[in-house]
Parts: C-alpha cells; sequence; structure tokens
C-alpha cells in the first residue's frame, strides 16, 4: 500500500450523535494550490485566491465542513489555531492565515439543531497529524449522505474517503474525499454501492431513473456536495495545482451518477507541496485514480448515523 502523502497533518472534529463534523488539512509551508468549482451550489471561503491568477501561492489551511453555509463560520476556529501557531502569509505589519473552506450540507441529517462552528474547528487543528487511513463516518464525512432522489426514505450513508498511490516520477499523490452527493456511488462495473433506494425496486440507478421519470420529493433542493482535496509531494506552479485539481475531478465522475448538477456543489482542490521534482500530468493521471478509489471508500466504510443505512444495509434488507 502506497503511503499517503509527508508533510501534510489532517484532523477531524466528529459529532457522531449530531450527525456533523469537520476536517481541516494543514499543508507545509510553500504549499501551491488550485481549485476546480463543479455543480450549481458550491458554497466556499476564499476560493478566488486559490485562481491561478491570484499572487497567494496557496492556503495555510483547508477545512471541509458540516453545515452549509452556517459551517463556513467555523474557519474562524482554524484562523485562531494557525494564528497562535505562527503559520499565515507574513505582510510586514501582521501574519495573516489564509483559510480556505468548503461545506458540505448535513442539515437534512442533522436537522439542522448542530452545525461545526469556531470551537470545533480548533479541535480539528489540535488533532491534526499525519495523513492516515481514516475514512466513513468521520469529519466532514460524519453527516455525509447519497442517493438523495427519493428525499430521506431512499437516502443511503455517504461519508469520508481517503486513498493514495506513487506516480510514474515517485511523487505520491493522497485524495481525501467528502462524499455527500444527489446521485449514486457506483463501483468500476457501474453496480450501485450506495443510493437512491425505493422499497420494492432496490436501486434504481438515478442517472437512468430520472431521465424517465421527474423527481417525487417535493423538497429536493440543492443541497448536496461532493468536495475532493488531491495531495501530492510534487512541484507544481498554481496553473500546474489548477490542471491537478481539474484532473482530479474525473475521479469523482467515474464513481459518481449523475455527478455535477444544479443540485450539486462539488469542487475538487489541489495541494502541491513541492517536496520533488514532478509534473502535473503525472500526478493528475493518478489523482483521477486515487479520487475515484476515495469516493468508493467513503460509502463502504461508512456506518449507520441516526437512522440512515449504508447502502450494504440497504441490499441486506432488500
Amino acid at each position: 500500500m502506497t503511503a499517503h502523502v509527508a508533510g501534510v497533518d489532517v484532523g477531524h472534529w466528529t459529532d457522531i450523535e449530531a450527525g456533523t463534523g469537520c476536517t481541516v488539512i494543514i499543508p507545509p509551508r510553500g504549499t501551491v494550490a488550485g481549485v476546480d468549482v463543479r455543480g450549481g451550489g458550491a458554497s466556499t471561503r476564499e476560493g478566488a485566491l486559490l485562481e491561478p491568477l491570484s499572487n497567494v501561492p496557496g492556503p495555510t489551511a483547508l477545512l471541509l465542513t458540516g453545515g452549509s453555509a452556517l459551517g463556513l463560520d467555523a474557519a474562524a476556529g482554524v484562523t485562531r489555531w494557525c494564528l497562535e501557531n505562527g503559520l499565515g502569509h507574513d505582510v510586514a505589519v501582521a501574519t495573516v492565515p489564509i483559510v480556505a473552506a468548503a461545506v458540505v450540507f448535513d442539515l437534512g441529517i442533522s436537522g439542522g439543531k448542530r452545525t461545526p462552528g469556531p470551537d470545533d474547528a480548533y479541535a480539528a487543528c489540535r488533532a491534526a497529524g499525519p495523513i492516515t487511513g481514516a475514512q466513513g463516518c468521520v469529519g466532514a464525512g460524519t453527516g455525509a449522505t447519497v442517493g438523495k432522489y427519493f428525499g430521506h426514505d431512499g437516502w443511503c450513508k455517504g461519508g469520508l474517503g481517503v486513498a493514495s498511490a506513487s506516480t510514474y516520477e515517485g511523487t505520491t499523490v493522497t485524495a481525501i474525499v467528502v462524499v455527500n452527493a444527489f446521485g449514486d456511488v457506483v463501483d468500476e462495473q457501474g453496480a450501485v454501492l450506495a443510493g437512491a433506494w425505493r422499497d420494492g425496486q432496490g436501486f434504481v440507478g438515478t442517472a437512468r431513473y430520472a431521465r424517465r421519470h421527474p423527481p417525487t420529493h417535493p423538497r429536493i433542493a440543492p443541497s448536496n456536495t461532493t468536495l475532493a482535496c488531491v495531495v501530492t509531494d510534487a512541484a507544481l506552479d498554481k496553473a500546474g495545482a489548477a490542471q491537478l485539481a481539474r484532473m482530479g475531478s474525473a475521479g469523482v465522475c467515474r464513481a459518481i451518477t449523475p455527478v455535477n448538477t444544479s443540485l450539486d456543489g462539488d469542487v475538487t482542490y489541489a495541494l502541491a507541496t513541492g517536496a520533488r521534482p514532478g509534473t502535473a500530468l503525472a500526478c493528475g493521471l493518478v489523482a483521477a485514480a486515487v479520487v475515484e478509489e476515495a469516493v468508493r471508500g467513503a460509502v463502504t466504510a461508512a456506518v449507520s448515523v441516526r437512522g440512515v443505512p449504508t447502502g450494504a444495509e440497504r441490499r441486506a434488507a432488500g
């Protein structure tokens, strides 16, 4: 098994009872970043600073959080932790942490009674350490769900997934993905692992079913998101990091269907630490593969939370 990218710390705060959480990714100084925004409902913070024409190389930290737009407030806790630890951009008169953030809508499972706040994100920072293989209902994946076509009665549990692989150049690429999709998560043959379930029919195959049937759930809304962060130890410039993020998005498209819809807020980030020589092409080819693997790992490692069953539990109950 390929080791995860060194020098990047990841921390989680999880409230399994409430069905929400957040995940912070803290790269080393000098990391270069890119972003690729898909779908119609992205909710983000400091995203413009990650565009290729920005003069900021990359963020001090990246926050992936539940709570929908309300969860963006949690970024203040990451900023506080960064300041206390001397992390940020030196602007002569002050040190300014750049904390990028993106959210998933988990208010449906949490009932909107609990959203991650600054203290929770601060706790995630304090818990941060080298990337591990922790997957499923952890951090920002705690309240994630998939297969929303029929509403709550047909959902399956989503989650957080992690996967890594090496490029032919010898660099490493790690994907950290939060899967909270409108569509279904499918395996390599296209069979549904977790998705929209209807009693008596099983997994209907949302992409195919939706072409013939209008949505029946009265509150179907832009409340879905898949967030991916592709991390590599390759040395890339900002254009290369943006290309890496774009190529990483292909992995989301391979494992989720339908994807990037007007009901999703899909975002892929890329972080390049610069520890080893490498190219965006080599990293991007691997990025698509590890993102795809991480998406599937998120739902296969998930457990039931607040009454929402996993895909495996749906199939077993048949």
